[in-house]
Order: C-alpha cells, then sequence, then structure tokens
C-alpha cells in the first residue's frame, strides 16, 4: 500500500525559503527527471505575461493547476523559468515522509505540507501569509489527487477559496492590495504513436491474466476488456462473484460495498456524494485514534484499520475512471491516460511514455473579493472550475462514483 495514510503525528513541513538552490538544483536536475521518468521532452508556457505583470504590481499571486498527471509538479519548473519567479507549493505530508533525499529536494523546490487527514493551521496560515506578502506566487492543485484526465476536472477543494479570501481580507485591511487567483490549464500530449505506445503495456497486463495477445481486438474494446477483467478480480476478492451490469454500475456497487460498512462504523450511516471526499473523512476519523496516542489500539485493531485504509484506497482508485471518458471517437490521449491508470491500478507503477509535450497556459486572472459569497455571488471555485474548462476544452462528464 502506498505511503499516503501516515500512521504519526503531524509536524508542519516548511519550505526551503533561499534562492540560489532551489535555482541551481531546478536548472541541474528537473529537466532531466521529467525526461527520464516522465518522458516530458518539451514544454510551452503561455500566459506567463500575465504573472509578471501582477508581479509587478505587488499583488498576492495564487496558481491554481488542474491534476492530470504525476509530473505536473515538477511542470512548475517551466512557469517559473518563463516568470523569473521560485514558488511556493503546497503539498501533501506524506510526501515528505518517503524519505530524506526526497524529503530535501522537494522543501528545497518550495513545498510544504498540508496535512489532509485534519486540520492544519500551521499550513494555512503559511499558505494565506504567502498572499499577503506577495514575495512569491503560491502554487495550491484544487482536486487534490492527480486524475489521469487532461479533458475532465475532479471536484475542486473549498480550501483553497477559504485561504485566498482570507489572504484577501488581511491584504485590504493592511494596505489595500489584491490578490489574483490564475488558473493554470496543464495539458499533456504524447508526440507519437498512442496505439503502438501502449500495445507492449496491453500486452504485459493480458499475459498477468494469462490471455494471449488481445491485438484482434480494436483500442477501445481491447482496453475495456482488461478494465472488465481487473474489476472482476477485485468483484471475485470483494463480493464473492463477478458482478452484472456495465463497468460503471459494478464499480458503483463495489465502491459502496466497499465505503457503506466503513461509514456505518465510524460516520455513523451511508454517506452520498465525492468517492474523494468521503474517503478523505473516513481516513480523518480512523487515523485519529491511531496517532492521538488517547486511545489504547492494540496491533490487531491497528491492522484492522490497516486492511479499512486499504478498502478506501482501492475505492477511490475505481472511482477515478471516468464514466463516458473513452469512445471510438474519443482523443488518442485518452487512451493512454486510462492505460496509464490501469498499470498503477494492476502494475503498481506506470511505464515511461515518450517523447511527450506538456502545455502550461496561464489563464486571465481572478481577483479575490475580500468580502462574504452572498446567494448572489458566483462563488469562486465555481469561477475557478469554468475558466479551467474553457481553456482545457472540458466537456462535462463524470467520474465513476455511482450516484
Amino acid at each position: 500500500m502506498s505511503r499516503v495514510v501516515i500512521d504519526q503525528p503531524y509536524e508542519f513541513v516548511p519550505p526551503h525559503k533561499g534562492g540560489l538552490l532551489p535555482r541551481m538544483l531546478g536548472n541541474l536536475l528537473l529537466p532531466r527527471i521529467l525526461d527520464r521518468s516522465f518522458g516530458i521532452t518539451s514544454a510551452h508556457v503561455e500566459g506567463q505575461e500575465k504573472i509578471r505583470e501582477a508581479q509587478r504590481a505587488g499583488h498576492g499571486i495564487l496558481i491554481t493547476p488542474n491534476h492530470p498527471h504525476a509530473a505536473d509538479p515538477l511542470t512548475l519548473f517551466h512557469l517559473s523559468q518563463a516568470t523569473g519567479s521560485l514558488f511556493y507549493v503546497m503539498a501533501s505530508w506524506h510526501l515528505f515522509m518517503e524519505g530524506a533525499i526526497q524529503r530535501f529536494l522537494i522543501r528545497t523546490m518550495g513545498a510544504f505540507s498540508i496535512y489532509r487527514e485534519g486540520i492544519d493551521r500551521s499550513s494555512l496560515q503559511f499558505a494565506m501569509e504567502v498572499l499577503e506578502n506577495g514575495d512569491r506566487p503560491l502554487v495550491i492543485f484544487p482536486e487534490g489527487a492527480v486524475t489521469r484526465t487532461n479533458d475532465l476536472l475532479s471536484p475542486l477543494m473549498e480550501g483553497v477559496s477559504t485561504i485566498a479570501r482570507g489572504a484577501a481580507r488581511k491584504r485590504a485591511k493592511a494596505d489595500g492590495g489584491k490578490v489574483l487567483l490564475f488558473p493554470l490549464a496543464l495539458r499533456y500530449r504524447l508526440e507519437t504513436s498512442v496505439e503502438e505506445a501502449i500495445e507492449t503495456a496491453l500486452q504485459e497486463m493480458e499475459e498477468r491474466l494469462s490471455w494471449k495477445p488481445q491485438n484482434q481486438l480494436p483500442m477501445l474494446e481491447r482496453v475495456r476488456k482488461v478494465a472488465r477483467a481487473l474489476l472482476g478480480l477485485k468483484e471475485i476478492e470483494f463480493l464473492g462473484e463477478v458482478q452484472s451490469g456495465d463497468l460503471f454500475e459494478r464499480s458503483a456497487r463495489l465502491i459502496d460495498h466497499l465505503l457503506h460498512p466503513l461509514e456505518e462504523e465510524w460516520l455513523g450511516g451511508p454517506q452520498d456524494g465525492d468517492v474523494v471526499k468521503r474517503g478523505k473523512d473516513l481516513r480523518s476519523t480512523i487515523l485519529k485514534g491511531m496517532v492521538s496516542g488517547k486511545d489504547d489500539i492494540d496491533e490487531e485493531e491497528r491492522d484492522r484499520r490497516w486492511k479499512q485504509f486499504r478498502a478506501l484506497e482501492l475505492a477511490q482508485k475505481i472511482s477515478l475512471y471516468p464514466r463516458g471518458y473513452l469512445s471510438e471517437n474519443a482523443p488518442a490521449d485518452r487512451f493512454l491516460e486510462t492505460v496509464e491508470r490501469l498499470e498503477e491500478d494492476f502494475i503498481g507503477k506506470a511505464r515511461r511514455y515518450a517523447p511527450r509535450s506538456v502545455t502550461l497556459t496561464v489563464c486571465d486572472p481572478l481577483e479575490v473579493s475580500p468580502d462574504k459569497e452572498t446567494a448572489e455571488s458566483v462563488p469562486l471555485m465555481d469561477q475557478l472550475e469554468e475558466r479551467l474548462e474553457e481553456t482545457l476544452g472540458i466537456e462535462h462528464l463524470e467520474f465513476g462514483s455511482g450516484k
């Protein structure tokens, strides 16, 4: 299991605040890592002058990218180069707990921790201070998790609005300055044939299923066949047999089977809505007794809770396959995104696909109002979502939550 859940007391991890070391390491390491780990060999930045203009005016700058790929934080290097500015980046605490080298590198590049399983006042306070002072732009990924979808946003976290409005109120009182929110649209493209690129991955997954290569099938049916098989294995594990219905009906049934007993135990009854949020609420509640030191949890109970975390992780993985995302006429890169997610879920890691390019488009800014939102005003997060969808040309699809 990944170390997204850490059963230790949380401590805020601040970023490195110097400028020389991150510039040296960034120039030396990041382009190489982007190429060797993710196959990203080129980048194009659009609209960087908007951020430069806001910097010259002394505004607090909040950059909010979509989160379609694990490489997203590293691709910010190209925006940093284009704007001539270092960034502070909010990052999940578990990333700082995966070894001393990684902790050093991400801190050096401006990352600071956020505790997603509880209230993290230190992180929120630091984020607001960055926007108040305006020394560097602040980056927050409002989706909160990698989606593997260029063409679809998952629900955005309201905490982004809380941070932005809190800082806007303080700036308005202090010097009358502004806080500007810049949506950042990230889009990846494989610069070669997708069908040829994913052939090896599909064959490997088919071999693990003890099949002969299914290359006689159209790509759409071949990917769906592998997905049905992987879902069927989990249905047999948790439900005893393969279920009937389409992929998303079956996914919804398995998600509810995994989550409803936990929600009954920990939250007083089954919950509705976004699976990522439901999982976050459960993790926060289950983890409290494991790190507070107040409860006497023996090893048997601790093991039981780790099994519950694994069930939450599986439910979230299943939920992130969007309904209607693949079709005969779907863009080729959607097939690559889906195969990458299948690789991660079945094999544990997606392979390197190259050559790949990334485009970073800075959208027109949204001025953050210091006033409370009213029934008549358009919520800031709705404005952000609309701006990103418009720039990315996103369709209105839904993740397979079954709701």
